[in-house]
C-alpha cells in the first residue's frame, strides 16, 4: 500500500497554481472596481467579457487546477501521472489566459486572441489527460475522483466550444452567430466543470476539515446523475430547440443542489470539532449562495412581462463568480495552501523537532479582515445592482478589491513562510 506521504504532489508542481489565481482574482476585482459604471448595461460588453473569464479561468480553474494536483494522489492513493505534464498546463493556461482576456478587453477577437484560446484549450487538454491517467484501475470505487474527472470532461467540451465561438467571430464557422450559441458555453462551464467540481470535491473536502465520520455514497451518486443528467437535458433542449426542457433541467439542477446543502449540513451536525474556523464558515457559505442564482433562472423562466433586463444576467453571474465559487476558492485556501507549505518546510521535521501547527501558518486576524470586506462587498454590490445606484456599486466593488488584496497578501505571507521549528 503507497503511503499519504508516498501520493504527495511535490510543492513545486502545485504551487504556482496558487500565486497565478491570487494574482487574477486581485486582477479581476480591481477591472470590476474601475468598470462598475458596466454593470447595469448589457452583459456583453468587453469589460464583463473580461471580467468573467479572468474569474472563470484565471482564478476558478487555475486554483482547481492546483488543488487537484494536489487532491487526485489522495483521492486515488497512487501517484499523480505525471508531474511534468501538469508544469505544461499551468504554461499553457498561463500565457493562454493574459492573451484571451487582453483580447476580450480590447474585443479585437483575432490572432492573439485565438492563440490564447487554443494555449487554454490545451491546457485544459494537458490536465484532463492527467486527471485520466491518474485515475484507479477501480474508478467507481473512487467517486469523489470520479466527480473530478466527469467535471474535467466539461470542462474541455466548454473549452472546444468557446475556441468555436471566437473562430465564428472571424470565420463563419457555425450556423449562426456566436451570441447564439453563448448560453451553452456559459452553463456548460458553470454546472458542468464548477458545480459538478464543487459538490464532488466539497463533499470530501468539508466533512474532512469539520472532522465529521457523515458519509453518504447513495446521495452523492444521486446529486451526480442529478447534475449531468440536468446539464444533458438542457442541451438536448437547445439541439432540439425544445424551450419546455429548459425547466426540468434547472428542477434537476436545483434538487442536486438541495442534496449536497443536506449533506453539507449533516455534515455539520455530525462534526467531531464544536468550533468551526474561518475557511470552513466560509466554505459553507458556498452551497447557500448555490441556491439564489437558481432561483434567479427560475423567476426569470416564469416571468413573461416585462421582459428580464440584461442587467439581470450580470447580478446572476456576479452571484456565481464572485460568490458561490469564489466563496469555497477563498474557504478552502486556507485549509490546504497552509498544510502544503507546512510539509514543504516541516514535513521532514515532524516527530524529530517542534514545529507549530499548519493553521500558525495563516494571519488570524488579516484573515477576519478578508473575509468582512469580501461579505460586506458581495451584499453591497448585489444591493448595488438591485437598487441601481452607481455609489453601491462602486463601493462594493472597492471592498472585493480589498478583500482580494487581503487574500493576495496571506497568499504571499504562506508561500514565503522559513521554517521556525525550535532547536
Amino acid at each position: 500500500m503507497i503511503s499519504p506521504a508516498q501520493t504527495t504532489t511535490p510543492p513545486r508542481v502545485v504551487l504556482p497554481f496558487y500565486g497565478y489565481g491570487a494574482g487574477c482574482f486581485l486582477v479581476a476585482t480591481l477591472l470590476l472596481l474601475s468598470h462598475s459604471g458596466a454593470l447595469p448595461g448589457h452583459y456583453f460588453q468587453p469589460s464583463l467579457l473580461a471580467i468573467t473569464h479572468l474569474m472563470a479561468l484565471g482564478w476558478g480553474t487555475m486554483m482547481t487546477f492546483g488543488a487537484s494536483y494536489q487532491l487526485m494522489p489522495v483521492l486515488t492513493g497512487k501517484l499523480l501521472w505525471s508531474n511534468r505534464l501538469a508544469r505544461v498546463s499551468f504554461w499553457l493556461s498561463g500565457l493562454g489566459i493574459p492573451l484571451l482576456v487582453w483580447g476580450f478587453y480590447r474585443f479585437n477577437l483575432g490572432g492573439p486572441t485565438l492563440v490564447g484560446g487554443a494555449l487554454v484549450f490545451l491546457g485544459i487538454s494537458a490536465w484532463l489527460f492527467n486527471m485520466a491517467g491518474s485515475m484507479s484501475e477501480k474508478p467507481l470505487e473512487q467517486l469523489h475522483a470520479v466527480f473530478v474527472f466527469s467535471a474535467g470532461i466539461w470542462l474541455w467540451l466548454t473549452a472546444l466550444v468557446g475556441l468555436t465561438l471566437l473562430l465564428n467571430f472571424r470565420y463563419p464557422v457555425l450556423a449562426a452567430d456566436s451570441l447564439h450559441y453563448l448560453s451553452v458555453h456559459a452553463h456548460l462551464g458553470i454546472l458542468g466543470w464548477f458545480l459538478l467540481l464543487i459538490t464532488g470535491v466539497g463533499a470530501r473536502l468539508i466533512p474532512m476539515f469539520l472532522i465529521s465520520k457523515y458519509e453518504n455514497r447513495r446521495l452523492l451518486w444521486a446529486i451526480y446523475g442529478l447534475v449531468n443528467g440536468g446539464l444533458l437535458l438542457y442541451l438536448a433542449g437547445f439541439l432540439m430547440e425544445i424551450s419546455g426542457m429548459v425547466f426540468p433541467a434547472m428542477a434537476l439542477v436545483a434538487a442536486a443542489i438541495t442534496l449536497f446543502i443536506c449533506f453539507c449540513h449533516k455534515a455539520y451536525k455530525a462534526r467531531l470539532r464544536r468550533s468551526v474556523d474561518i475557511p470552513v464558515r466560509l466554505s459553507l457559505l458556498s452551497p447557500a449562495l448555490m441556491t439564489l442564482p437558481v432561483l434567479m433562472l427560475l423567476a426569470s423562466y416564469f416571468r413573461k412581462s416585462p421582459p428580464v433586463e440584461a442587467s439581470f444576467f450580470v447580478s446572476y453571474g456576479l452571484l456565481i463568480f464572485f460568490g458561490w465559487i469564489t466563496a469555497i476558492l477563498l474557504g478552502m485556501t486556507f485549509k490546504t495552501l497552509p498544510f502544503i507549505i507546512w510539509n514543504k518546510v516541516y514535513g521532514a521535521l515532524a516527530g524529530r523537532q517542534q514545529t507549530p501547527a499548519p493553521n500558525a501558518l495563516i494571519h488570524e486576524g488579516v484573515l477576519r479582515w478578508m473575509r468582512y470586506a469580501y461579505l460586506s462587498g458581495l451584499g453591497v454590490l448585489l444591493s448595488g445592482m438591485i437598487l441601481s445606484l452607481s455609489a453601491l456599486l462602486y463601493a462594493g466593488a472597492a471592498l472585493l478589491f480589498v478583500s482580494a488584496m487581503l487574500y493576495g497578501y496571506l497568499v504571499l505571507r504562506i508561500l514565503t513562510h522559513k521554517s521556525q521549528a525550535a532547536p
